[in-house]
């Protein structure tokens, strides 16, 4: 008895890694914050503080967080198969470019129509993309982890290429007058495709909101979706074979389960998931396709599902912290003028992330040990 207390107290550290990690991170940031010269207690409070006090900080930590819940979910149900998806950057590009040309291509339709059109969109460039390596992995073995890199490389030029095809009527404007920095972009989505900003939702029931905030409908289409994972993973046949052949697939398929099935599945869904970042930044933000609106999102989502321990609640937290490290840092660059960079934000998540890696192996092995001496 007294052993099985000792597994379940290591089983319940093996669940708050990452709140070990994050304070360990934040530790580290003081130290940074000292060498530079400022109180890591002052800078600490102006982040935080700034970033969840009130309504309109609020909205812009959701607003960041949402297009990393996309990400993330897309990361940890690939994993969950025992994929390392890579290509969310890629998946999201394709995802966010389809849904803005159904945006502006179909203009006449309602919005009831139009709307419900470019989220299926979205999720089903996403999708496709990732079909591609999951099929590769599952018929011929050729690993997830280099095809999806190159499928990043391959989405970035294609929709390079497509934003010049299908680019704003202002842009030839801007390059016969010379404009050298130009980003490229689409012209905008019909008003019928744009989802509404929770100002307008909060306008309508008389709750003061800030007009200039960003934060739209897509965050709560996020929380569905990592509903959404969650019910697919735990409470259907399909998740259960996915899960199980993340655990042991040569277990799954003498159990009866294809694997090759459930690879090509599990790519889809997650591709489905991070495609959906258009929703945010296309549908309900810049109404537009910018060649800038989405770098790095894909790879934060690989550090967003680590901190969430590769489950939908622990993605959706981790998404919300990141969130507020990334509006904070940028208040604090601007409260102690530029002193303490933003780049620090950076670290930041670069620390915790490698602290829940150390503390995750850390607490398996004394798992691991504990068990062997009973």
């Amino acid at each position: 008895m007294k052993a099985a207390k000792k597994i379940d107290y290591y089983s319940f550290l093996e669940k708050i890694t990452p709140l070990i990690a994050v304070i360990f991170a934040l530790l580290v940031g003081a130290i940074v914050i000292v060498i530079i010269g400022e109180d890591p207690i002052y800078v600490y409070k102006i982040l935080f503080s700034n970033a969840i006090s009130n309504r309109d900080g609020w909205g812009n930590v959701l607003f960041r967080a949402t297009p990393l819940i996309f990400t993330g979910l897309a990361v940890a149900f690939a994993f969950r198969c025992g994929l390392f998806n890579i290509g969310g950057e890629g998946q999201v590009y394709i995802g966010a470019f389809l849904s803005t040309w159904v945006g502006f291509t179909f203009t006449s339709l309602p919005a009831f129509i139009l709307i419900p059109l470019c989220i299926l969109a979205a999720a089903a460039g996403g999708a496709l993309w990732a079909a591609v390596p999951g099929i590769l992995k599952a018929k011929k073995g050729v690993h997830e982890v280099i095809v999806t890199i190159m499928m990043n490389w391959i989405a970035a030029s294609l929709t390079f290429f497509l934003v010049l095809k299908y680019k704003a009527p202002e842009t030839e404007t801007m390059i016969a007058a010379g404009v050298k920095q130009m980003i490229p972009h689409t012209k905008e989505i019909a008003q019928a495709a744009r989802l509404p900003r929770l100002y307008d939702l909060f306008k309508s029931i008389n709750i003061d909101f800030p007009s200039y905030n960003q934060v739209n409908v897509s965050f709560f289409i996020a929380i569905g979706v990592a509903i959404l994972a969650y019910y697919i993973l735990w409470k259907t046949n399909l998740g259960y074979e996915i899960r199980a052949v993340g655990y042991n697939p040569l277990a799954a398929e003498y159990g009866g389960i294809s694997v090759a099935k459930n690879i090509v599945l599990a790519m889809v869904i997650s591709g489905a998931f991070a495609g959906l970042v258009g929703t945010n930044e296309v549908m309900g933000f810049k109404y537009r396709w910018r060649q800038e609106l989405f770098t790095g999102l894909g790879f934060n989502g690989i550090a967003v599902a680590l901190l969430g321990k590769n489950h939908p609640l622990g993605v959706v937290l981790a998404a919300i912290l990141f969130g507020i490290l990334n509006y904070g840092g940028a208040i604090v660059n601007i409260f102690t003028e530029g002193r303490i960079p933003r780049e620090l934000i950076m670290v930041l998540q670069a620390v915790i992330v490698i602290f829940v890696v150390i503390s995750d192996e850390i607490v398996k092995r004394l798992i691991v040990k504990r068990r062997k001496l009973t």
